[in-house]
């Protein structure tokens, strides 16, 4: 049930008809079939990608990191999506589906969107992407392609830089079937005894290390650079490895594995030991797809479809080259005509120094009033890096606590944490060690946090962490005051230059309130107490968002004013789905900007009339999470790091802050309407589930490029206060 203290979620007075503040479901008025199948929207998201890597009005280099991303993306998608499915069918526990179908149906499903996708990803690479490399002086060619002056460079670069690590491991009774790691790009060579006439197998790995695309020598000093990938390079060069050997067929294959980590939690287990554990066992996780280039002969690919354990469902036969995450090499070339037009973030403005070449005075700032920064337009480097670091110099600072999900080793936020504990400073350093694909790294740094001397704790059993918080507190003319940065991203330089992500800095005392028992709890037991200016999961996020949502929702039954404007990464959570539903039903205009999976379904007959649902993929991705009410025309409007999914609002320790200063509640507001306005190019969902993209005008002309526009107006804004 709600609790009825609305101080806690501060949202005013409650009314007398809001019994025990539950919102009321009524189920019976929903139609049964309202919800997209979560795996297929995501497919539809990597396909909204690839249409970008398709798109001629980009820059090739661009599109070639945009192939790139898809591949990536789908990776992560069948080692943790497709393997976690099929873990559950396995072993009997029940797969969670909002569509009514059967698993088996939805796998099958899923396998054939992929099938087609795969395909599709293909050609868009061979018939269009490469095409337009190669009309910039960039080609990417087979070995017939090759005269023999060029062939001749490249053998001497195959024997010094290649040959030394290749490891070819032969298939005989004397050798079991190599293990073949999750992700790695093999060749899979049959070969015949001169001697014996006895046909061989053997496995080859292509080396992670090395380039993907060798560029061949001298080509660039002709005006044209040619690169060559790597397994064609090797596959050419068979005989220098199995010499008095006839080569009789050699084929690219490439294997994704079961890589979802499982950690069974209780009160006495170490977290740190039991997931190093876990990660040993990722790396033997079951095979869920097989990839092999379309001329794989039938009995190469049958002894690898019986010895690899795979279906042929699961086989994915597809033009070559393997494995296009290769061009996220290619896409680093330094041919800035071929890329975006280069971008430098700004410095907030309430961040610049006073004096040139001074440093600004972050606390000064702070206490002055909010200030909300949007990355990548406004710098992180100048603004959350600088602040932590005068936080770790500042002889006034007494402690500093961080949550941290996502960074790295070498970052400048774990060295301003170093920093700081070394100059004697209390620093609470959340590390949540289960960040997907991080873990490893994650216990790395977190280790050398403690041998610095910072508090390290590793979160709540059961719950990841995925706030993003840090608090400072200073002695100020004998009193403690808090200063405190909420964010919607996590604390890493690196990635902040590609996220879109706001951040609030502020000073408010209550804000300083709210996180000081946060952190307490997050170090201590669990997360029991409500607060203030935050909304907090798992406990309380939940409960206060529906109760917002139903808050328009009787506001637009009375006739007043009503609106409701969410932007996530994903919109899957059912009731929270269920009650913009009912708020569209009874008038409430209801816009929801999404970046990927999205479950909700527009076109359905009396409930979603008003629901308009749009996606936006650019330069940057879109990673911000806002979530603005109109209430009555006192907006409330919350940013933070929760996405609408089971896992966000149930199982993670997530917080939203309520933005209160009337500047920045309308940036927000008026970013979220440039958004969702039909000038500006974004994905509609239609009523068939599908999303449509919209970036020309009727005259053919390009529409508004948000992220383009967003970056101008802060340039312009900065300027303009310049000048004042």
């Amino acid at each position: 049930m709600i609790d009825t203290e609305v101080l806690d979620y501060g949202l005013g007075e409650a009314d007398d008809d809001d019994f025990d503040g539950a919102v009321e479901v009524d189920d019976a008025q929903l139609p049964d079939h309202r919800y997209m199948d979560r795996e297929l929207s995501w497919l539809a998201f990597n396909q909204r990608v690839l249409e970008l890597a398709e798109d001629p009005s980009l820059p090739v280099l661009e599109r070639a990191n945009f192939l790139a991303i898809f591949a990536s993306n789908l990776d992560e998608f069948f080692m943790v999506r497709v393997a976690g499915l099929k873990r559950r069918i396995v072993t009997g526990l029940a797969v969670p589906t909002n569509v009514g179908r059967a698993p088996q149906d939805v796998l099958a499903d899923i396998s054939e969107g992929a099938h087609t996708l795969q395909l599709r990803h293909a050609r868009a690479w061979a018939d269009l992407v490469k095409p337009a490399l190669s009309d910039a002086g960039i080609d990417v060619v087979r070995w017939e392609e090759i005269d023999e002056e060029d062939r001749s460079k490249l053998y001497d670069y195959f024997q010094s830089q290649v040959f030394p690590v290749l490891m070819p491991l032969a298939v005989d009774p004397a050798h079991p079937f190599p293990y073949i790691s999750g992700l790695s790009l093999n060749l899979a060579i049959r070969i015949r005894n001169a001697k014996t006439g006895r046909q061989e197998f053997a496995r080859l790995k292509v080396p992670p290390m090395l380039p993907r695309f060798v560029e061949i020598p001298g080509s660039a000093a002709s005006g044209r650079a040619r690169y060559l990938p790597l397994e064609l390079l090797i596959a050419h060069h068979l005989g220098d490895l199995f010499p008095g050997m006839e080569i009789l067929e050699h084929h690219a294959f490439r294997l994704t594995r079961n890589e979802d980590v499982v950690i069974e939690e209780d009160e006495t287990e170490n977290l740190i030991q039991a997931l190093e554990a876990e990660l040993l066992r990722r790396r033997f996780g079951p095979p869920i797809r097989l990839e092999v280039t379309e001329e794989m002969d039938d009995v190469t690919l049958d002894l690898l479809i019986e010895e690899l354990e795979v279906s042929e469902k699961e086989v994915y036969r597809l033009p070559g080259p393997l494995d296009l995450r290769g061009l996220f090499d290619l896409a680093r070339i330094d041919r800035p005509e071929l890329h975006y037009p280069p971008h430098v973030p700004v410095t907030a403005t309430a961040f610049q120094p006073a004096e040139q070449n001074g440093r600004a005075d972050f606390f000064t700032a702070i206490r002055k009033s909010d200030v909300l920064v949007h990355h990548p337009y406004e710098s992180f480097t100048t603004s959350v890096v600088a602040f932590l670091e005068q936080a770790a110099r500042d002889p006034h600072v007494l402690a500093i606590k961080q949550t941290l999900y996502r960074t790295s080793g070498d970052s400048p936020i774990v060295q301003a944490l170093i920093d700081a504990a070394e100059r004697g400073k209390q620093v609470l350093a959340l590390v949540e060690v289960k960040a997907r694909f991080d873990e490893a790294a994650n216990i790395v740094w977190a280790r050398k946090l403690e041998k610095a001397g910072v508090h390290v704790v590793y979160g709540l059993v059961g719950l990841k962490t995925h706030c993003k918080l840090l608090h400072v507190i200073r002695e100020e003319d004998g009193m403690l005051r808090s200063y405190s940065h909420i964010g919607t991203g996590n604390y890493n330089p690196k990635t902040s230059r590609l996220y879109e992500d706001f951040g609030l800095f502020t000073s408010d005392e209550q804000v300083g309130r709210d996180l000081t028992r946060l952190f307490n709890e997050l170090s201590g037991y669990a997360i029991e107490k409500k607060f203030k200016r935050l909304l907090v999961a798992p406990l309380h996020l939940r409960k206060g968002l529906l109760r917002l949502i139903d808050k328009e929702r009787r506001n637009a039954l009375a006739g007043r004013p009503a609106r409701i404007r969410i932007k996530v990464n994903s919109m899957v959570d059912e009731q929270i789905i269920d009650a913009l539903y009912r708020a569209s039903a009874a008038g409430v205009r209801v816009d929801v900007w999404v970046r990927g999976i999205c479950s909700i379904k527009v076109g359905l007959d009396g409930v979603t009339e008003n629901i308009t649902v749009r996606s936006i993929l650019g330069r940057y991705l879109e990673h911000s999470r806002i979530f603005a009410f109109e209430n009555d025309g006192d907006p409330q409007v919350y940013i933070g790091s929760a996405d609408m999914m089971h896992r966000n609002l149930d199982r993670r320790v997530e917080a939203l802050v309520r933005v209160v200063a009337p500047e920045h509640v309308k940036e927000l507001v008026d970013l979220f309407d440039l958004a969702m306005s039909d000038e500006t190019s974004s994905w509609h969902l239609d009523a068939s589930g599908a999303w449509v993209r919209h970036h020309l005008s009727e005259a053919g002309a390009p529409l508004v490029d948000l992220q383009e526009r967003t970056m101008t107006q802060i340039q312009r804004r900065r300027r303009a206060r310049a000048v004042r």
